[in-house]
């Protein structure tokens, strides 16, 4: 079989075909002249595509894509390799494609890395490795550490140990390695495993619907948490969906490439601002879910765009959307911007199932099988809130669709499904940072809540709390009496910021008996003079009747003399903004300290504040 006949063979098979025409042959039969020309002519086009942070929207680097004359039949890459190998010219169109992408970055800067495809059938080809050397890359005012072979896993490697070894001496050399396509190709983990690439390139395929499809979200959150382990960064191909993004967001992908973020250009460009500003968004977002509760974070930051019916579409409408959008589980109904209801992919089964129900319905409005009172909630509802209104749903509607409206208009839906995952993951990301003896927010949640309090100009007070000869206290009691003492510290100031309170206020342990009160008010004495009255009220309970009575315990000191030492005491040390401007909580912690050592030069219940 001649080598345009193995072609058509593949591309043009008579089973898939049919009847070809004259005219259709001849110009099959012109494919190898006009391939050899492209060699001959170096017709080659080369566009980039940026390959970005999905943390911070920075570019990593660009991939460098070859095409064909534009409007051939060639243009395709695809089509360019397949007829590079019939005609056994793989190395040539590969050195052509790598010296048109190098020719192109040397018009402008090219301080990133620049991805670049490669066959693994020639990647160990003696030309190839002359053809790669440090001199050659010198010509472009190239550094190998900016190389990143793409080797596709869509072919097959038919000898793994030598390939590996030639991989090897390549990452030697300062190139760095990813893996493209994968999940789509033969190879699969042994092949990750074996070459230990720098990058894995998740395949579009995977990526594809990653927002809806709960099995490609459960397997690439699964490659991501191999990838921490093994120090290596998954890009994710193909994003075309702010959904996409947002789920690969939430997941932890390093990096993206895709429509949505820029098509391939023949120009390297600035990143649109609207994207970077969807990835910081988004990851702020997320940063508001790895340290809140749901009682602080509104459904509209988990919700997700869904496509709705309008109240003049018929039945028929409905049933082509859920025919051809198998993910689609519920439509809502909306009529200019206002929700009217909501159909659910079962309900509206089931009202076709009945004796006439094509009849009835397929033809008629879709106000006639949709639900005229879903669940609705405004954007700024917290989850907790929606949590609870979802559970007190009959049974017969306790997994549909919640609606959320932004400013009375239809904005989205959130799953019961995204619901219950969010709720669990907010309290199980809270939970990690409390304090294990006293349950209250630890130093990572401390730390959080004051960068996010210096950034306001809005007043705050910060009152940092602590317990005088706590130390010794342990020493004679013991360490869980000691226990005993902080749980008592930390449940009663909660308590009574909690009720005597009207504003906006934060609880935290700093740890040991060190405690941190955050309130929205310079107004903090009376708050103050109540925590100690507590305290005095409670920490009798702690001494032995003869403690109590001489005001004093016995224990040794430093230097292991025998000494007198009062009975415990609280100290208040607060600061705000009212006469100060903090830059960061480190400044702020400084002049928490000094106004500390004023307090410790009282020995009772005392507060100061700055």
């Amino acid at each position: 079989m001649d080598a345009i006949a193995q072609y058509n063979n593949k591309y043009y098979s008579s089973g898939n075909m049919g009847f070809r025409s004259f005219d259709t042959l001849e110009k099959e039969s012109n494919l190898g002249d006009e391939f050899m020309d492209i060699l001959k002519t170096g017709n080659i086009t080369t566009v980039f595509q940026p390959i970005i942070s999905l943390k911070d929207a920075g570019v990593l680097g660009y991939e460098a894509l070859s095409r064909g004359p534009s409007s051939s039949s060639l243009e395709s890459p695809s089509h360019l390799f397949d007829l590079a190998r019939i005609y056994g010219k793989l190395w040539e169109l590969e050195f052509l494609c790598r010296i048109k992408a190098l020719e192109n970055l040397c018009s402008f800067s090219h301080h990133f890395n620049i991805f670049l495809n490669v066959d693994p059938e020639i990647i160990n080809d003696e030309k190839f490795k002359k053809g790669f050397t440090k001199e050659f890359l010198k010509q472009f005012d190239i550094n190998p550490e900016n190389i990143v072979f793409e080797i596709t896993e869509r072919n097959c490697v038919s000898d793994l140990k030598v390939f590996k070894k030639v991989i090897d001496n390549y990452k030697d050399q300062g190139y760095k390695i990813a893996i493209d396509d994968a999940g789509s190709g033969y190879s699969g983990l042994k092949l990750i495993t074996d070459i230990h690439p720098q990058y894995i390139k998740l395949d579009m395929n995977l990526i594809r619907d990653i927002d809806k499809d709960g099995l490609k979200h459960a397997l690439i959150k699964t490659f991501y948490e191999f990838c921490l382990v093994t120090d290596i960064k998954l890009i994710a191909e193909g994003i075309e969906t702010e959904d996409e993004l947002n789920a690969l967001i939430d997941i932890g992908i390093n990096y993206g490439q895709g429509y949505l973020i820029q098509r391939p250009q023949k120009q390297v460009s600035d990143i649109d601002p609207y994207v970077t500003e969807l990835i910081k968004s988004r990851n702020n977002k997320k940063s508001l879910f790895y340290f809140n509760r749901p009682s602080t974070v509104c459904i509209g930051d988990i919700c997700r765009s869904c496509m709705y019916v309008t109240t003049d579409q018929t039945g028929s409408s409905v049933l082509d959307i859920y025919n051809n959008c198998p993910s689609v589980l519920g439509l809502p109904v909306v009529d200019s911007s206002k929700v009217q209801g909501l159909i659910m992919r079962d309900k509206f089964y089931a009202k076709l199932a009945t004796q006439y129900g094509f009849a009835l319905f397929l033809n008629r409005p879709v106000t006639l099988v949709m639900d005229k009172r879903p669940l609705s909630v405004d954007y700024e509802t917290t989850i907790d809130i929606v949590s609870k209104l979802s559970m007190t749903r009959s049974e017969e509607n306790l997994y549909d669709y919640v609606i959320v409206t932004k400013d009375s208009g239809y904005y989205g839906i959130v799953t019961v499904k995204d619901l219950l995952e969010k709720t669990t993951e907010l309290e199980v990301n809270y939970a990690k940072h409390l304090n294990p003896l006293s349950g209250l927010p630890g130093n990572i949640l401390i730390e959080q809540r004051l960068e996010e309090y210096i950034k306001k100009t809005a007043p705050y007070t910060v009152l940092y709390i602590d317990i005088d000869n706590f130390k010794v206290y342990n020493d004679v009691y013991g360490f869980e009496n000691g226990d005993r003492m902080l749980q008592f510290v930390g449940r009663m100031i909660s308590s009574t910021v909690s009720h005597n309170c009207s504003c906006t206020h934060f609880v935290g342990h700093i740890g040991g008996d060190d405690f941190i009160i955050i309130l929205d008010t310079f107004d903090v004495e009376d708050t103050c003079r109540l925590i100690m009255d507590n305290f005095s009220k409670g920490i009798p309970n702690f001494y032995t009747s003869e403690d109590l009575e001489r005001k004093y315990t016995i224990a040794k000191n430093r230097h292991g003399i025998e000494e007198q030492f009062g009975l415990s005491t609280i100290s208040i040390a607060g600061v705000s903004n009212r006469h100060n401007c903090f830059k960061d909580i480190y400044e702020l912690s400084e002049c928490a300290v000094r106004v500390k050592k004023k307090c410790k030069e009282v020995w009772e219940n005392c507060f100061h504040i700055l």
